[in-house]
């Protein structure tokens, strides 16, 4: 692709194509295509002026040689990524900002008094079939306010500033629509589907195949904790399926044979096949939006009470006006008060506010359902953290195969490699990965898998009953004997590492050991965490007492629970809420999910399990803790500007309407400073809550 270095300096270069504009798609095709190099840190394409800003971190020879590589026709862009994309509603609402402020002051240079007298009284009626439906609905708000102080301001003959009123009410609506769609759009892409590989059924069985690859009249197999990644309907099996992410409700519903299941749902208990009927392009990220944007889960408290509040100061302003003019008989110190509210910023500054925190705390890996969450996370004293995979790296390694049998740890490992594949667990993809990395086949040696949650996998491997999984289970659940010979070799197994036990036929085969070292960020987080003002860190765990007290003096945590169920985990937080605590839970496997649901908010890790996920009301990426400690600040930063917000209302409003009362401001000034206000805090509360240099 030819182009021009428009400008250039350290590490960051604006370059045009050699066109006047780009459309959409391809505006997003080079922005995919830009952002897709190790070496590109970041990248921003401007469709109007077919231009796009690079920064690199690389030798700009480079650079220079990606961009002369591109083409549009030869760019693969997955469909989900053209379908969530933001540029489209972005433009239609700069347009529809700059037509409003062209026409605006348009009609004042063109068009005579008298006829732009006519179109405010044209445009008058449709704020008063506004303000008259809140009367129909047997409710006085703001939009009542607004429609009595331009009738008003026309009856006094102010045309130019019901005008104003007007304009300024029809900017501040723009803004806000602008923004809550932005916000709930970024939020979805954050949610959208991320399934790269599915169990695909055919006449020889189950192959592992890429999402790519499925095509409609497939079938694919979703087992317990899987997230069901395509349209369809079931062909064989039962399953609850957790369809919050579609209905927001979060009970599981039984699907079985004939049953329609949806993309993005997860399976709670049981196992489905289901024959696709849409893969890519089925709307997925629609209805994740209408879902958001329905959801009352976007609402803090605080946010909730300001709404309440502006409503219920409507009655107060229409008495203050009434008063004011039956006192002093000046309809102008009457309209002064009209022209001021308290509704119109409190309704427009707080939901812009916590939409805004929530965009930002996807930059940062971070996805919040909504503002109640970062309130919660912001007022909470207790915070309970799981083990495996949210203290540890989540990506344990196979250390040794110690064998109990007369079969080789090769063999053995090759077994509990056929089982642990089916099952989204991080130590289950360690076994996996061993068995891969020595070339070891496990074709289906087993029937049908059942997966206990919390203790491990159940099956047959050669009409043997095979086990694998905790001590807990294994030992003591399924009272699996260990061969006397080697009982020596048990109880000398290592400390440092976690044991997998797999047995068949009632007698232990092999203990897997297994590394999962800590995060090297743990230490400093939880330090961190109590510096921000957590009383209680908590860590809860399955493994052994030993382990546990092992990784929590490594982090510094001093209240620790081992060998825990997940209900053990649920009545922990439930009991700390019953005596009064805010408690959030982080996690990220499916015996966590209970704790989650039972939290203030519940965070999930995101290369946890789906249902975690699904359950969890804010996800963190998976590449470092420091993201609790960032949505942290955030949540704080964001209750303390909804306050500032709250008292600069308040006061700022306040003291307008005294000076109309007083006399000092006519009310065109007054409507004036108060739309403007109200705008000017709506574009403060688009702006970040973290400093520049934390990102």
């Amino acid at each position: 692709m030819r182009f021009t270095i428009k400008h250039e300096l350290k590490r960051r270069m604006r370059i045009h194509l050699p066109m006047e504009r780009l459309s959409f798609k391809e505006a997003d095709v080079f922005e995919y295509y830009l952002k897709s190099f190790d070496e590109i840190k970041d990248a921003k394409v401007y469709e109007r002026t077919a231009d796009a800003v690079v920064v690199f971190d690389c030798d700009r020879l480079q650079v220079i040689e990606i961009v002369r590589r591109f083409s549009f026709q030869t760019v693969q862009v997955p469909d989900k990524v053209l379908e969530s994309s933001g540029r489209e509603l972005s433009a239609e609402y700069f347009d529809k900002l700059v037509t409003t402020v062209i026409l605006h002051y348009g009609k004042r240079l063109i068009l005579p008094v008298y006829i732009r007298r006519i179109w405010v009284i044209l445009k008058m009626f449709r704020y008063i079939w506004r303000g008259l439906r809140t009367i129909k609905n047997k409710r006085l708000q703001v939009e009542l306010l607004d429609a009595i102080a331009i009738m008003a301001a026309v009856l006094s003959g102010d045309f130019n500033t019901a005008s104003s009123i007007m304009f300024l009410l029809k900017i501040g609506d723009i803004l806000e629509d602008w923004t809550h769609k932005r916000s709930v759009d970024d939020l979805a892409r954050q949610m959208s589907l991320n399934i790269d590989q599915v169990w695909l059924l055919t006449d020889e069985g189950e192959e592992l195949r890429d999402s790519s690859d499925i095509v409609c009249g497939d079938k694919v197999v979703v087992r317990v904790g899987n997230m069901i990644p395509f349209d369809g309907e079931v062909v064989s099996g039962e399953a609850m399926v957790n369809q919050a992410s579609m209905t927001g409700e979060s009970a599981a519903v039984c699907k079985n044979a004939g049953m329609s299941v949806f993309a993005g749902t997860v399976v709670e208990e049981g196992e489905l096949t289901i024959i696709v009927t849409q893969t890519e392009g089925c709307g997925r990220f629609d209805k994740i939006v209408k879902m958001i944007e329905e959801s009352e889960k976007l609402k803090s408290s605080l946010e909730s009470k300001a709404e309440r509040l502006a409503d219920h100061l409507v009655p107060y302003t229409l008495l203050g006006s009434g008063v004011t003019w039956l006192f002093s008989r000046n309809m102008t110190k009457a309209l002064s008060v009209l022209m001021v509210d308290y509704s119109c910023a409190l309704k427009m500054a707080m939901p812009v506010s916590v939409l805004s925190a929530i965009k930002e705390a996807s930059q940062y890996g971070i996805t919040v359902k909504g503002g109640k969450f970062l309130e919660a996370v912001a007022n909470a004293d207790t915070i309970v953290l799981d083990k495996t995979g949210t203290l540890t790296k989540a990506q344990p390694t196979v250390v040794k195969v110690v064998s109990f049998c007369e079969e080789s740890e090769d063999e053995l490992l090759r077994q509990a490699a056929c089982l642990e594949e089916h099952f989204p667990h991080s130590v289950a993809r360690a076994v996996v990965d061993s068995a891969k990395r020595k070339g070891l086949l496990h074709e289906e040696l087993h029937t049908d898998v059942e997966y206990i949650v919390a203790h491990g996998i159940a099956s047959k491997i050669n009409e043997e009953r095979a086990v694998i999984g905790s001590y807990h289970f294994v030992i003591e659940d399924e009272g699996v004997q260990i061969p006397e010979d080697k009982k020596v070799i048990f109880d000398t197994l290592p400390n440092e590492y976690s044991h997998l036990y797999f047995a068949k036929n009632g007698i232990l085969s092999a203990c897997i050991l297994i590394e999962d070292p800590m995060r090297e960020e743990v230490k400093t987080v939880v330090e961190k965490l109590r510096e921000q003002g957590f009383e209680h860190i908590v860590m809860m765990t399955g493994d052994s007492e030993r382990t546990a007290k092992k990784i929590a003096a490594e982090a510094g945590i001093t209240e620790y629970y081992a060998e825990v169920l997940p209900e053990d985990k649920a009545g922990y937080v439930e009991r700390a809420k019953a005596d009064g605590r805010q408690v959030i839970m982080v996690g990220d496997g499916i015996n966590d999910s209970p704790a989650l649901s039972a939290s203030d908010a519940g965070i999930a890790i995101s290369d946890g399990a789906e249902i975690a996920r699904q359950i969890a009301d804010i996800t963190i990426a998976s590449s470092n803790l420091e993201s609790l400690v960032t949505l942290r600040e955030i949540s704080t930063f964001l209750m303390r500007r909804i306050k500032t917000n709250y008292r600069t209302i308040v006061g700022f409003n306040t003291a307008l309407i005294i000076l109309g009362v007083a006399g000092i401001l006519p009310p065109a000034t007054s409507a004036m400073l108060h739309n403007g206000s109200t705008i000017a805090l709506g574009l403060n509360s688009m702006t970040k809550l973290l400093p520049e240099d934390k990102s």
